[in-house]
């Protein structure tokens, strides 16, 4: 019996540290990356705002439902092993500049992804920048330490190139 009530002592204490720790990283965070392809930016921006063909290549992206426009711009929610996701379009210019913004405001997080197309040599360069926010001090707390800001910035990228390639 006193081992049980020192066991949950000691997992208060781990509770109550993550828990501070979070408290004291900002909410907000910023998250790049870059990667070269072969392809044009047109090649690059038809993959990247071809909703619904999300399921093919995005390895998370399990399925992909339509939802009404709002102010003419696409909205979507996106399934995954982790849950349902809203995004809409924030802001479209093609075939350079893509943004799109988590709009459910439901969530433990939110933020938009910033995709930044440029010509560069026979192909192109795309750079995913995330301004992320995560209310959660306990998600704060994981993104920074355990998955990182640009873990899911990378596997898309990855996600990309193997898309591109075909």
């Amino acid at each position: 019996m006193k081992w049980m009530l020192i066991a949950a002592v000691m997992l208060a204490l781990v509770v109550l540290v993550i828990l501070v720790i979070g408290w004291s990283l900002p909410v907000a965070h910023v998250a790049s990356r870059s990667a070269t392809f072969a392809a044009p930016p047109e090649a690059v921006w038809k993959a990247i705002t071809d909703i619904t063909a999300f399921p093919e290549w995005r390895i998370e992206v399990t399925k992909v439902e339509r939802l009404p426009d709002r102010e003419g711009r696409p909205v979507w929610v996106e399934q995954s092993r982790t849950g349902r996701l809203t995004l809409a379009v924030e802001r479209s210019e093609p075939p350079r500049l893509f943004v799109g913004r988590i709009a459910d405001p439901s969530l433990p997080f939110g933020g938009t992804w910033t995709y930044e197309i440029a010509p560069a040599g026979g192909g192109s360069t795309l750079t995913i920048t995330e301004n992320g926010e995560i209310y959660n001090p306990f998600f704060r707390v994981m993104a920074r330490f355990v998955f990182g800001y640009e873990g899911t910035i990378t596997a898309y990228l990855t996600s990309l190139a193997k898309r591109l390639e075909h």
